[in-house]
């Protein structure tokens, strides 16, 4: 397979302020959000990020997304580097995370032909991927409504389709169905599996055990900014169920540390 992602020793901190000192109980000045991460990702394959919150997942796929400078180490995507080629990078990936906002005065119809423009895709080619996604997804009935006036659901697969307008062959979703219901969530993974189907490589960050389960390939195991294990699921689970192999994982890990993360 060939390696289309390579993470090699990403590190990022940032500085807590006061307040966030005095909230979390800490007198630490600077919080080590990713230490040291190194993974791969191969063509055609879904690898998924499973880790509590807090563990740098989000952190770790902003800087893969070229949102965010790593403090040390890099991350080759396509074979071009997010430090220092973050432009070509761009080109060749579709991102979307929870966090991120669709301006809300917009209606999708307009969000998709600006983001389609500014990725440089021909008219046409846009008019027809518009027409695909938008019927796939339900959001025709909704292209003309304000995004401040659709559902959760609806801006979150509005979000999915404005972030794949260029049809990038590497996909980086951050918590993709963070906050949807039963019946979107399935639309967008049942989505994350079409595309892998088509050949995409895709990177999936969650704390839901049973979207990994679905979903993945291979997964890693971040806890503390660390990645803990890598793996196949069958050969990181074995017998157990993903949920209780975490969970072994976690308690070893915890009582390695002395007893606290």
């Amino acid at each position: 397979m060939q390696e289309l992602i390579r993470v090699k020793n990403l590190s990022k901190t940032f500085k807590l302020s006061s307040k966030q000192q005095k909230i979390e109980k800490t007198n630490e000045k600077v919080r080590r959000a990713v230490d040291g991460l190194s993974f791969e990702a191969y063509e055609g394959e879904i690898f998924g990020l499973l880790g509590p919150n807090g563990a740098g997942k989000t952190t770790t796929l902003r800087m893969l997304a070229t949102l965010i400078k790593p403090d040390s180490g890099d991350a080759e995507i396509d074979g071009y580097s997010v430090v220092t080629e973050p432009d070509k990078v761009r080109q060749r990936i579709g991102f979307l995370t929870s966090e991120l906002k669709l301006e809300e005065f917009f209606t999708p119809n307009y969000l998709f032909d600006f983001f389609s423009s500014l990725h440089g895709v021909d008219p046409e080619v846009s008019a027809r991927r518009k027409f695909e996604l938008f019927r796939r997804f339900g959001i025709d009935k909704f292209a003309e409504v304000k995004v401040a006036d659709l559902s959760t659901g609806m801006k979150q697969k509005t979000s999915l389709a404005v972030s794949l307008v260029h049809d990038p062959d590497i996909i980086i979703f951050d918590e993709p169905t963070n906050g949807l219901d039963v019946l979107t969530a399935k639309v967008v993974t049942d989505f994350l599996i079409s595309l892998k189907e088509a050949g995409k490589t895709i990177i999936v960050s969650t704390h839901i055990f049973s979207l990994i389960e679905k979903l993945c390939d291979r997964v890693g195991i971040i806890i503390d900014g660390k990645m803990v294990v890598c793996d196949t699921l069958a050969d990181l689970c074995g017998e157990k169920s993903l949920e209780d192999k975490f969970f072994d994982i976690f308690a070893d890990y915890t009582e390695a540390k002395g007893g606290e993360i």
